[in-house]
């Protein structure tokens, strides 16, 4: 967790077990437990808070599921971060993992919230939870914070705590939504001015799609975006510009006093030129 000891704390979920991509949807369908073993084990080195588990398949999803979480647990003790558009398979999982980690996801749609709030009530498990309901995701902030709101009433009535809740406002793509990265932080301050406690999370690469060179559409969302007030983000742990970007980040926004983990981390080889 980057900071830590400040007041405000930056989690990463490391993305790479996760079947849409290439390299390792290859490994899934190869059955190769090797490569699996060795991403899981650099993301945690990396920094990693969580790490997603993502079978990408429906075709035997769950045994996919067991198989890559043993394999995680082979070789790192980071919480597990269980994703699935399945609430089934997602309450399934629960069971194969050897500590609390994160359900990817649950919303007001199609009763997901029913099924997936009660089975982390009074645990340490978190769980994403996605803006959208049975009418889809509503095109104006004021929409998605309206869902906010219901959501979090409904997550207490379950016991579910505020801090087990990582909100993604759903990004949408800028080549067809010009306001995309205005609407996303409209969201990520109204979440966090309603109750602080709640975390936003949301993956990096939709906002891009379909546009040249994403990084460079990528790297400044980040930096916004957690001026938002995003405080998690699902992410490459072993791309060395996104984690330069997000110490970097971390300190310009005065969280990181005389810049000790932006230099701790230089240090310790997580970003800038690779020490050979």
């Amino acid at each position: 967790m980057i900071g830590e000891d400040s007041d405000f704390q930056f989690e990463i979920i490391g993305e790479k077990i996760n079947g849409f991509v290439p390299r390792t949807g290859k490994a899934i369908q190869e059955k190769d437990g090797e490569y699996i073993k060795e991403i899981a084990q650099k993301q945690s080195e990396a920094g990693s808070d969580f790490l997603d588990c993502c079978p990408a398949t429906d075709e035997g999803a769950l045994e996919t599921m067991k198989w890559l979480v043993d394999l995680i647990q082979e070789v790192s003790d980071v919480p597990i971060t269980l994703d699935s558009p399945g609430p089934d398979i997602l309450l399934a999982a629960m069971d194969f993992c050897d500590r609390p980690g994160m359900l990817n996801s649950t919303s007001m749609a199609g009763g997901k919230n029913d099924l997936l709030l009660p089975a982390v009530a009074g645990t340490d498990w978190k769980i994403v939870v996605m803006l959208d309901d049975d009418n889809g995701i509503p095109p104006t902030a004021e929409g998605r914070i309206e869902i906010f709101k219901r959501n979090l009433e409904l997550a207490g009535k379950m016991n579910v705590k505020p801090g087990q809740l990582y909100f993604d406002p759903l990004v949408e793509t800028l080549g067809t939504n010009g306001d995309s990265l205005l609407t996303f932080a409209k969201v990520c301050r109204a979440i966090k001015a309603e109750e602080p406690e709640c975390h936003i999370t949301s993956g990096l690469s939709n906002i891009s799609f379909g546009l040249p060179s994403r990084k460079h559409i990528n790297m400044p969302f980040l930096t916004l975006a957690m001026e938002a007030g995003m405080d998690s983000a699902i992410v490459d742990p072993l791309n060395r510009d996104f984690m330069g970007v997000i110490y970097g980040t971390f300190a310009l926004l005065g969280y990181d006093d005389y810049c000790m983990e932006y230099l701790g981390a230089y240090r310790e080889d997580i970003f800038g030129p690779a020490k050979k």
